[in-house]
């Protein structure tokens, strides 16, 4: 399954946000680590530059969505704990930009 999410990024942010993807980049072990827990194939984040200001897109392919936010919630891994603070504190409200999805397939 994939999973998409768009999120507006707060005012005076951005840099901190580039900072913390360089960071997760640098720890990929740790990031294969709560993949492996969470049951993530692949992730990807863009920056996007709107009108409104900037928007962060997360993209997941994961196994079961429902396994895999209950698994980074319960997480007590260090990575996951800085991800989860850093999030908070970058993002408006995760998830939540106004977004229409206009085609979806699957097999």
């Amino acid at each position: 399954m994939l999973r998409v999410e768009f999120s507006r990024v707060k005012d005076g942010q951005v840099d901190r946000l580039r900072s913390w993807m360089r960071e997760l980049l640098a720890r990929s072990d740790e990031v294969r680590a709560t993949f492996d827990q969470e049951g993530v194939r692949h992730e990807a984040a863009y920056l996007v530059e709107a009108r409104e200001g900037p928007v962060l897109v997360y993209a997941i392919e994961l196994a079961d969505e429902a396994r895999a936010q209950q698994a980074f919630e319960q997480s007590t891994l260090p990575i996951d704990l800085e991800h989860r603070r850093t999030m908070n504190d970058v993002l408006e409200s995760r998830g939540q930009a106004a977004v229409e999805l206009l085609y979806e397939l699957r097999p």
